[in-house]
């Protein structure tokens, strides 16, 4: 009989429309949910059934079923937060984290994460975030791993470049007949170079290779010379570790001098001796190609190799022709003009404590510590999948990959296909309540409909009843 079928119809749809308004009323509560995937669902008919009519077999529906149910990985807004470690993709990815304890790597899309006492980046349901850990160059290292902070302090590391770029006064008048000369290591009352013995003079802080910090000062004066300056570098002679360094040597590093052109102002020449303790080496130290003067002092804590950047010479000019400088904004000048410092810088810095980390577009954190280092620590790693809708859901915005979605493909954060980085914020749910909204009043009105078809059917079959009274 017909009308037994189409109870079973009416109640297909009731139960496939109910199951419609699950999804729907999951995709509303989860409106607010950090990297949530909103999802959509389609209706298909069942098998139809054979009946005879006029004009032959035709085909009658049997009801309706729930097609397919598949997330919609639309892209959500971006919320701006203050933690710096709150992660957002940009595009196709997934953040690839490992369960606490075991090897199993779960795939999210929520950045919510933080570090935890021990070091962890971990998501709120203790999910450790996966990345490649970096050299100092800022390259990664082997394959992902945890991304956990094992150093909280920056090591020191000894200054091997001092940048030192001046204009001394071309009006200046020679104060003494030797600069060198007027150096006085060992003098008790603690004053080295008398004021009236130099024109000018610029001190460079370096440090050690235990981060302690010491001064390297470079004294100038006019030699008599027309357009030929001397000079020397100096430390604190009571800093002075250098085998053999005694008297007036103490703390005298170096001396040199520098010619400059009468016409430009540029320089023409250049050289420096050095001291090792016991005396000048004979020979002159010319400057390389890169104009850098080399020479190693000695602070007790092995010897510190600083190169000093005077001036930037032409790498074609030669030794043997005078070597060619070149002259631009960080080269030593000589000009009518009071004599200033124009630039100076040294590398190298002390020991210090981890402040913060920061997190860039490409996914690498980076460490800020107190003595003004950044350094690379790791790189957050992203994972696609060739069929994303056959992940699998995990609750606690997790996904774990499925034989339909094939494995994961992990790579940097803006390559492959991947999207980048945006920190300081959260993706939040997709979901557009409105069109929720809609979908659940048609719901609600189809669902109504098919109850209609029972109750109404119900009559029918009370109708067939009472015809035998």
């Amino acid at each position: 009989m017909a009308l037994a079928s189409a109870l079973f119809s009416g109640i297909s749809g009731l139960g496939t429309l109910g199951n419609a308004m699950q999804i729907i009323g999951d995709n509303i509560s989860n409106v607010n949910t950090i990297g949530f995937k909103g999802a959509t669902f389609t209706f298909q008919d069942l098998l139809s059934q054979a009946t005879a009519t006029m004009s032959g077999t035709s085909q009658v529906g049997r009801g309706v079923a729930l097609g397919d149910i598949y997330s919609s990985f639309e892209q959500g807004s971006f919320e701006s937060t203050g933690n710096t470690t709150d992660l957002a993709i940009g595009g196709q990815g997934f953040f690839p984290v490992r369960e606490s304890g075991s090897d199993n790597l779960y795939y999210s899309r929520a950045g919510n994460f933080r570090f935890d006492r021990e070091g962890y980046l971990i998501n709120p349901e203790g999910y450790v975030v996966q990345g490649w850990e970096l050299d100092a160059s800022g390259d990664d290292i082997g394959s992902i791993t945890d991304i956990v902070l094992d150093s909280f302090t920056s090591p020191p590391v000894a200054s091997s470049t001092v940048t030192v770029v001046t204009n001394l006064d071309s009006d200046a008048t020679s104060n003494v007949v030797d600069l060198s000369a007027a150096w006085d290591g060992d003098n008790a009352a603690g004053t080295y170079m008398a004021d009236t013995s130099y024109e000018y003079q610029s001190t460079v802080k370096v440090y050690d290779s235990l981060g302690s910090t010491h001064d390297i000062t470079l004294y100038f004066d006019p030699s008599g010379t027309a357009g030929q300056w001397e000079y020397i570098a100096v430390c604190n002679p009571t800093e002075d570790m250098r085998a053999g360094a005694a008297g007036d040597d103490l703390g005298l590093l170096a001396r040199g001098s520098i010619t400059f052109s009468s016409s430009s102002g540029n320089i023409t020449d250049l050289d420096m001796y050095l001291n090792d303790g016991t005396g000048f080496s004979a020979i002159a130290e010319t400057p390389d190609a890169a104009g850098f003067l080399n020479f190693q002092p000695d602070f007790g804590t092995g010897l510190t190799d600083i190169q000093f950047d005077i001036g930037t010479r032409d790498s074609t000019g030669g030794a043997a022709g005078g070597p060619t400088w070149v002259n631009d904004s960080l080269t030593t000048t000589q000009f009518a003009r009071s004599s200033t410092t124009t630039f100076q810088a040294a590398n190298g810095y002390g020991a210090g404590d981890l402040q913060g980390v920061n997190v860039d577009v490409d996914g690498v954190i980076t460490g800020v510590y107190s003595n003004g280092e950044l350094i690379p620590l790791f790189r957050v790693a992203l994972a696609k999948f060739q069929n994303i809708n056959g992940l699998n859901k995990e609750g606690g915005n997790l996904y774990t990959e499925t034989r339909e979605s094939g494995d994961a493909i992990t790579n940097r954060p803006g390559t492959n296909g991947l999207g980048s980085i945006a920190p300081n914020s959260l993706e939040q749910s997709n979901v557009d309540i409105a069109n929720e909204f809609v979908k659940m009043i048609t719901t609600q009105r189809g669902f109504q409909a098919n109850s209609k078809i029972i109750t109404v059917t119900d009559q029918m079959l009370s109708e067939l009843i009472n015809l035998k009274r």
